[in-house]
């Protein structure tokens, strides 16, 4: 017995030592959990923000998107920008619309004759370049500088309204379409319904002032008919009668097809312009004020390349509309030009396919650096008073 109670004790003393030698075994072996178990917590305190970031990140590109697609301009904005950028338009360009409106109309006819070839189109286009820049010349040489702005008066009078009540009508149509039909969203038929809607509208607001335009600046210097614009509507009024100021209306409807192309070249460059923008924001890529100025910049001459090609496709159209404008000239008592087809057929055969594009070189030398100028400086006001 006494034996086994020394065994004992010395069993007993040895399961002490033991455990006070494992006991630091034991204590680091908690504290490296505890380790553990805090740097888990410490990584995961990191990785939270950065995730949360990163969720961040992907709705803040989707708003981007978000605010271009749905950034809405007021009506009123789109009506005060649009004729304010038609104004500058028309300023800087209203030589080269003298010098069309000449060349498409007949009484200047045996003046103006064009000595370009049928042969290369090439040597033609500068022929023609040239022939309007010594037409500008002579205008300038035998008539005066003013005779170069011949019309602006009436011209500013119609180009102010017509500009604002077009985009005024386009951007409203656009929206209504959009909203009520489209779910928000856009393409190339609310583009264009609303540009036949915008050109209808404005063609039938206008054409009376862009008559009495073109009466005065087919009016010559030698023998003068209208005094001023006042001058002119009084005489149409009393030797013609009140519907003749809407002579050329069914012209200008037909030309509401040019508009409404631009409309649809224009809106479908601008797209292209935005997703190259949006693509540089998904990058992450900070946008800069070059990046702003480039974007503005390519939608302004979107805007005259889309009217280079409207143009080159109705251009004649304004031919047979500055002939029934002009003031008649009487064969056997009647008026010479009395119809849009009448007018179509009648200059076909008197003066063959060419005549039908008399005056384009002067017309894309105007109207495309005036598209360019018109539509830049109307987004520039439009950003401005939307800030208001």
């Amino acid at each position: 017995m006494s034996i086994d109670k020394d065994n004992l004790k010395k069993l007993e003393k040895r399961i002490e030592s033991d455990i006070e030698e494992s006991m630091p075994f034991l204590a680091s072996d908690e504290k490296s959990a505890t380790l553990k178990d805090s740097s888990a917590t410490e990584i995961h305190q990191q990785l939270q923000p950065n995730q949360q970031q990163q969720n961040t990140q992907q709705p803040q590109k989707q708003q981007i998107q978000i605010q271009n697609d749905t950034k809405k301009v007021q009506p009123w904005v789109h009506f005060v920008a649009g004729g304010l950028g038609g104004m500058c338009g028309a300023i800087f360009t209203s030589p080269f619309d003298v010098v069309k409106t000449r060349l498409q109309s007949d009484v200047y006819k045996d003046l103006y004759k064009s000595q370009a070839s049928k042969g290369n189109a090439f040597s033609s286009i500068s022929v023609h370049v040239k022939e309007t820049c010594n037409i500008l010349y002579n205008v300038y040489k035998y008539e005066g500088p003013r005779a170069l702005f011949k019309g602006l008066g009436p011209n500013l009078v119609g180009v102010i309204p017509a500009r604002s009540i077009n985009f005024f009508t386009y951007g409203l149509t656009k929206d209504i379409i959009r909203e009520n039909f489209y779910d928000g969203k856009e393409d190339s038929f609310v583009h264009l319904l609303s540009g036949i809607s915008a050109g209808v509208v404005t063609s039938t607001a206008t054409n009376p002032i862009w008559l009495v335009k073109t009466r005065l600046q087919l009016d010559k210097s030698t023998v003068k008919q209208y005094k001023n614009s006042f001058d002119c509507v009084n005489k149409i009024f009393k030797n013609e009668g009140f519907f003749a100021l809407y002579r050329g209306l069914s012209a200008s409807y037909l030309g509401s097809i040019e508009s409404t192309l631009q409309w649809i070249l224009y809106e479908q460059m601008k797209n292209a312009i935005q997703l190259r923008s949006d693509r540089i924001a998904q990058s992450g890529k900070p946008r800069t004020k070059f990046d702003e100025f480039f974007d503005w910049s390519a939608r302004s001459f979107s805007a005259g390349a889309a009217k280079f090609a409207a143009s080159l496709i109705t251009y004649p159209h304004e031919v047979v509309r500055t002939r029934l404008r002009q003031a008649p000239s009487l064969e056997n008592g009647n008026p010479k030009y009395t119809g849009l087809i009448q007018c179509f057929k009648l200059v076909l055969k008197e003066e063959g396919l060419a005549s039908m594009y008399g005056g384009l070189t002067p017309h894309l030398m105007r109207t495309v650096p005036n598209s360019i100028i018109m539509f830049g400086t109307w987004e520039l006001f439009a950003k401005l008073l939307s800030g208001i």
